[in-house]
């Protein structure tokens, strides 16, 4: 029987709401709640802090986490994680809620499998390639605040009549990128999933300018490209005068939108609610806007993202 669980967060928009939805389930059910700080080395050093109702208020609208984050390199050492078992014993956990994305969820199925805690992980990050998982916490929230500035530089690229090349987040997954560049109606993306050829996009700056347009925006995905090498490519084939922006981790802030708030309710509430079913080594995901449980095993294996639809859709209107 379930009577105190823990929660490790990472840092993005939408987790403080999460949180305060665990917490306040778990109170209706007269769970205790300890607040892991800092992630996996809070685990290991034993620094928590007890959750209630009232310490999870006024947090839905906040950025990040209040409860801090790390990385833990030490977690993934044997020394690590018997420490981290040792303060789980010491502190009475019966079980773990960890937010996070795969890096996260990855050491929470290494508690499920290898030393048999009982855990629940929540899918959190602007990345959402979280994988059997259709939409991440704070995703949603990253897309608007890189297309809020995207809009902005929009504003100066028309003005002064300038080629923008703008690298968004995302590592190795282009999700970030493909929903900025078609809502943002920019002219062309560069996607870790897709083939690119730089000649054939300068080809089509040429043939633009030709025609009198006067300014382009082309969105690099981080893990695809670097955005100063390809302004630099751009300018040296066409002879245009290009400016970069790197919109870097403004990205992972933010209050977070509606969308988020909501979704982060639903996934923090759920993933008491199977903790105290017997559910483990899981994460809870929404689809079709039911609540389904994705094995950890598979969450954290590499997702398959396409976009050619998309990458079509943004061509055909740019």
């Amino acid at each position: 029987m379930l009577k105190k669980i823990g929660v490790i967060t990472r840092d993005c928009a939408g987790v403080n709401a999460a949180l305060r939805a665990l917490v306040r389930t778990a109170a209706s059910h007269g769970l205790e709640v300890a607040g892991i700080l800092k992630g996996y080395d809070g685990l290991i050093d034993g620094n928590l802090v007890v959750l209630d109702r009232r310490s999870v208020s006024g947090i839905i609208n906040l950025g990040g986490t209040i409860l801090k984050s790390a990385r833990s390199e030490r977690f993934f050492t044997e020394s690590g994680q018997q420490q981290a078992l040792n303060t789980i014993r010491e502190q009475k956990l019966d079980g773990l809620v960890v937010i996070g994305g795969n890096g996260s969820l990855s050491g929470a199925h290494l508690l499920a499998t290898k030393y048999g805690i009982r855990v629940m992980g929540i899918p959190a990050t602007i990345d959402n390639d979280v994988n059997g998982v259709d939409f991440c916490l704070g995703a949603d929230t990253a897309v608007n605040v890189a297309l809020d500035a995207l809009d902005k530089i929009r504003d100066t690229a028309t003005s002064l009549e300038r080629i923008f090349v703008i690298e968004v987040m995302g590592r190795d997954c282009g999700y970030l990128a493909m929903k900025v560049a078609l809502a943002g109606g920019c002219e062309d993306v560069l996607l870790p999933e897709h083939d690119f050829s730089l000649e054939e996009i300068c080809r089509e700056i040429e043939e633009g300018n030709a025609r009198g347009k006067v300014s382009w925006i082309v969105i690099v995905a981080e893990g695809r490209a670097s955005a100063r090498e390809v302004a630099a490519t751009i300018t040296g084939l066409t002879g245009l005068e290009t400016r970069i922006a790197v919109l870097g981790h403004i990205q992972r802030g933010g209050r977070p939108t509606a969308f988020d708030r909501i979704l982060a309710a639903k996934l923090g509430n759920a993933a008491v609610e199977y903790l105290i079913a017997g559910e483990t080594d899981k994460c809870v995901s929404l689809k079709n806007d039911r609540i389904e449980l994705v094995p950890l095993e598979t969450a954290i294996r590499p997702k398959k993202l396409k976009f050619e639809s998309e990458y079509r859709l943004l061509k055909l209107l740019s």
